[in-house]
């Protein structure tokens, strides 16, 4: 019988039953590694339970409200992320996409309500990924993703990654702001160096443009810090946060400084899930383990130890790959061959990736990952890259 499912997804042929740590187990029994993490997502890998231990006492309490009425885990989670980010407000959704859509409206709001209605108009970077709605698509500009769906969404200029001359000449009487993600994920792996994110400070705080940063794949110490842009040294006035954020449940958050954010009044945003008790009791748990001391120490311990193996492995098969790129554990193997190949034999040797941009093999592997599992890891990616070259 032909699957009921909409067909948007090219879907590899494996169904999971359960998972354990850093690894998945499909329904024939096999075991997988998975450096996939759902797209960056499971950071703390598969039923940690710490996680299982806070969603399951929430469930047996309450499970939805609305947010007609105070929601205290949501109260306590903002104010983590508050305490631990430059932010001064949050707003919760349910993915990336949510998040970013909420900046976005936040961005013509704050120009509004201080007179400038004229200025709605969003810089964003070839080979950004911002989400699925008609205006995240929009902001991206990627004509494999708008294909079949014009008009496009007005509103955005899309340059040329790294033209600092195309960005001068972009800044117009329209322009209102400037969204990038500190490390492209959907585009490659591609990290924006700390002096060009100060950069885009200044010059924001020239025109008087705001800036925004989608984290929604290099936040939650993905990069070892808890957020990527830290590594810079300078702050956006609106970030966008998801996937790991919830370490597998469906969690999104803006979080925004009160200047920006206090546009922003009853009735001109809304969410029926957002911030949901489920939700946010998981998103708590996340930042219990998260904050704990040593922690992300240990994220940066383990990221060196991992490119270091991927760097021998890259200088051993210089056919297969030609490149490791990225920061943290959000690394990226720029392939010689088509990247889906690497994919597949690492398939075949039991390890989950992800694909990505300019031709590059996506690793995400849980941010609890070991040195144990890394040298699995680097052997069987060994095995792969032989297979290729052969």
């Amino acid at each position: 019988m032909d699957s009921a499912v909409l067909p948007t997804y090219g879907r590899a042929d494996v169904a999971f039953e359960k998972g354990e740590g850093a690894y998945l187990t499909d329904t024939k029994g096999r075991r997988y590694l998975d450096f996939a993490s759902g797209i960056a997502v499971t950071m703390l890998g598969h039923r940690h339970p710490h996680l299982v231990k806070a969603l399951t006492e929430q469930a047996n309490r309450v499970w939805h409200t609305s947010n007609l009425f105070r929601i205290d885990g949501q109260e306590r989670l903002a104010r983590r992320l508050v305490e631990n980010s430059f932010a001064d407000l949050v707003f919760f959704a349910n993915s990336g996409a949510e998040a970013v859509e909420c900046g976005l409206k936040i961005i013509r709001r704050y120009h509004d309500e201080n007179g400038h209605p004229e200025r709605y108009r969003v810089i964003t970077f070839e080979g950004s990924f911002h989400g699925r709605t008609l205006a995240t698509l929009a902001a991206a500009n990627n004509a494999k993703y708008l294909a079949g769906f014009a008009p496009v969404v007005d509103g955005f200029d899309n340059l040329p990654f790294g033209d600092h001359e195309a960005l001068k000449k972009a800044i117009g009487p329209e322009t209102a702001a400037i969204l990038i993600e500190p490390v492209q994920g959907e585009g490659g792996i591609r990290t924006v160096p700390a002096e060009c994110l100060r950069g885009l400070r200044e010059i924001c705080d020239e025109h008087g443009l705001l800036l925004m940063f989608d984290e929604v794949q290099s936040g939650m110490g993905r990069t070892g810090k808890l957020f990527a842009h830290e590594w810079a040294g300078v702050a956006p006035d609106i970030m966008a946060l998801a996937k790991a954020l919830g370490g597998g449940f469906p969690v999104g958050a803006c979080l925004t400084t009160e200047k920006v954010g206090k546009c922003m009044s009853a009735g001109t945003h809304g969410s029926t899930y957002g911030g949901n008790p489920l939700a946010m009791a998981v998103g708590n748990a996340v930042l219990d383990v998260m904050l704990e001391p040593g922690f992300l120490d240990r994220v940066q311990q383990v990221s060196s130890h991992l490119r270091q193996q991927l760097a021998r492995i890259a200088e051993k098969h210089p056919g297969v790959i030609k490149d490791v790129r990225g920061v943290g554990l959000m690394l990226g193997l720029e392939c010689v061959k088509p990247n889906t190949a690497l994919q597949a034999a690492l398939l075949k040797e039991g390890v989950l990736t992800v694909t990505a941009g300019d031709n590059v093999l996506r690793l995400a592997p849980p941010l609890i990952i070991g040195e144990a599992e890394i040298g699995e890891a680097a052997g069987k990616l060994d095995r792969a890259c032989a297979e290729l070259s052969a």
